[in-house]
């Protein structure tokens, strides 16, 4: 495969990346690079700008969560990076190789061993058992049966779904089913995990649920997860960096806080103008650090202020603590206070 050289904590590197879908796209890419707009691609040539210049740095280990609303081009970026769709012009690089100068062996491997995809709506084959299912990509792989039958199990029951093993499809509820797809992604053990509004379908209760168990699931997994959605509290619930794009551009990257406290155009504050600023803002980001008295209540370091905001009911101050337990700062009522009110409109 051919190496191009990235940093190496990036998993993904997206470069420049535009697709336009129609017969002639060239001569569309033109216009658009010219400064003509989406609309006005569209409507001279009856040309589809699905994404326009886009340009990303996906670390490794990280949840990246792109967002936006239905055309925006998201779904179509995700595409991108398993070859599903092929880009007029640009660069995808993963791992350090450029996707799109592997031949056809060496993108059916990559398919294969380095990435994994959770589809919306779950992408199971009905004729096949819930074990069944999960094994497939093993099964592909070329995983003799016993091997992947006991991988599969594993992950059957990670994902809390034991005694379903032998189930089909169609007898499990959505929020079920949806678990079945994340088991089959997750037994492939690849680096990197897709997943395109993998939780869209579902009840806003299981959809919750099934965030909170991402959440914990890459706490002991550290893959990459690239996440497509276009509801911002899902964005802002699980990502580590979130992506907005509008008419296939990107409009903004960033933390969760960055893009709440700091948004970049209007079209940005209008996604974020109902936001519950409680939620965007981590306690890593406004802690004291160093060291300072125990406290018996004490938060993660990824907690939110929404987290720790019922806390100060019974304490002026609450420990931090690392991923490990130590404690490595504090952060007081006053801090969570004066934070939300520096970036509520209105408030002095």
């Amino acid at each position: 495969m051919s190496a191009t050289t990235t940093t190496p904590d990036l998993a993904i590197a997206m470069r420049g990346v535009t697709k336009i879908f129609g017969e002639r796209p060239e001569a569309a890419l033109e216009m658009l690079r010219s400064g003509k707009s989406k609309s006005d691609v569209q409507s001279e040539t009856n040309h589809v700008v699905g994404l326009d210049n886009v340009s990303l740095d996906i670390a490794k280990s990280q949840i990246f969560v792109v967002m936006g609303l239905s055309g925006s081009g998201k779904s179509t970026l995700i595409r991108h990076v398993n070859r599903l769709i092929e880009p007029t012009a640009g660069e995808i690089v993963v791992n350090g190789t450029d996707v799109l100068k592997m031949s056809l062996d060496e993108l059916r491997t990559y398919r294969r061993t380095q990435v994994a995809m959770v589809f919306q709506k779950f992408g199971l084959m009905p004729h096949r058992s819930v074990i069944d299912n999960v094994a497939y990509g093993l099964e592909v792989r070329g995983v003799e049966r016993k091997t992947r039958l006991a991988e599969a199990a594993k992950w059957i029951e990670i994902v809390g779904l034991s005694g379903y093993e032998n189930s089909q499809p169609r007898q499990l509820s959505g929020g079920q089913q949806q678990r079945v797809g994340l088991a089959r992604a997750l037994a492939m053990d690849t680096d990197i995990i897709l997943m395109d509004e993998a939780f869209s379908a579902l009840d806003p209760l299981i959809r919750s649920g099934m965030q909170d168990q991402l959440i914990e699931l890459q706490k002991s997994l550290n893959k990459t997860i690239l996440f497509i959605t276009h509801d911002f509290d899902e964005a802002l619930k699980i990502g580590d960096r979130i992506a907005v794009l509008k008419d296939g551009a990107l409009q903004q990257e960033g933390k969760p806080e960055d893009i709440v406290l700091r948004p970049a155009n209007a079209h940005i504050e209008e996604f974020v103008r109902e936001v519950n600023k409680a939620r965007a803002i981590h306690v890593r980001s406004i802690m004291e650090r160093g060291e300072h008295e125990l406290c018996a209540q004490a938060v993660s370091k990824d907690a939110r202020c929404e987290d720790v905001l019922p806390l100060f009911a019974e304490h002026q101050w609450v420990g931090v603590v690392d991923d490990q337990g130590a404690q490595i700062g504090r952060v007081t009522a006053k801090q969570v206070i004066t934070a939300l009110a520096r970036y509520t409109p209105g408030v002095n």
